[in-house]
């Protein structure tokens, strides 16, 4: 089973990347979970929302307090929170930057300048997406068809499209 952590602030689209990506896999014929954790419900609060992802059913239903991965898409988090608390021995950090924070040293960090790629879009959050895929060497195809399924009647399927391929390419 891989476990992801996500970690953002409220209205940042942590809640939709964890979907999003469970969705991808469920397509697959996975067994997916994703939902979110909300500390005080208001907009930019920290989050924290989860994805489990298993080749067969999946029957826990508890926090993830040791993730093989840490998907950062607020890295002003590293000041609030400690976002590598449990991260499994051969765990990975996806952050939304473009070089590895000094708090994260000696962990293996992998940096996707997700702001500057999501450009005026705001889907920051679509781009780490496919970072993750590429990271855990899933098929971009699942991940994009998932994010235009659940986006494309808010934005322009090209624009969702483009944001997943760019933060693959990143980490591919």
């Amino acid at each position: 089973m891989k476990e992801i952590r996500w970690h953002a602030r409220a209205g940042q689209g942590a809640k939709t990347a964890s979907q999003l990506y469970a969705t991808a896999l469920l397509h697959d014929g996975n067994g997916v979970q994703a939902f979110p954790e909300y500390g005080p419900e208001r907009r930019g609060a920290p989050l924290r929302a989860y994805t489990r992802v298993d080749d067969k059913p999946i029957r826990r239903h508890d926090a993830i307090t040791h993730p093989d991965v840490v998907v950062v898409l607020e890295p002003s988090l590293l000041n609030e929170v400690d976002v590598a608390e449990g991260l499994a021995p051969d765990g990975f950090v996806i952050i939304n930057a473009d070089t590895p924070p000094a708090s994260l040293a000696g962990l293996d960090v992998r940096c996707v300048p997700a702001t500057r790629l999501a450009g005026d879009s705001s889907f920051v959050n679509l781009v780490l997406v496919g970072a993750l895929a590429a990271a855990l060497d899933e098929p971009v195809e699942g991940v994009v068809e998932a994010a235009v399924d659940l986006l494309g009647a808010k934005a322009s399927h090209d624009a969702i499209r483009s944001a997943v391929e760019e933060g693959y390419a990143c980490l591919s």
